[in-house]
């Protein structure tokens, strides 16, 4: 999975050819989680802290988020998204 950011041990992935609906991965320590880029809902499990970051960070690049997953189901390179600040 390409890493696409990174921010407070947190790594935030993407798959290529991904089942739908369009969604990121974040990984923390023994951690994962799915994001749904849409409306943010979350399968897995995450530290509450971590995953409020996760979320925030959703909201301010979910349309970056949304071309990568559309480069990703192209077989295009992502982009790198900034970290959370």
């Amino acid at each position: 999975m390409p890493v696409i950011s990174r921010f407070l041990g947190i790594a935030i992935t993407m798959v290529y050819n991904d089942h739908l609906p369009p969604h990121f991965h974040a990984n923390y320590g023994e951690f994962e989680i799915s994001v749904r880029i849409s409306n943010g809902a979350v399968e897995g499990q995450f530290p509450p802290r971590s995953l409020r970051h996760v979320l925030e960070w959703r909201k301010l690049h979910a349309s970056e988020l949304m071309e990568n997953w559309t480069r990703a189901h192209a077989g295009q390179p992502l982009n790198a998204i900034a970290p959370l600040e």
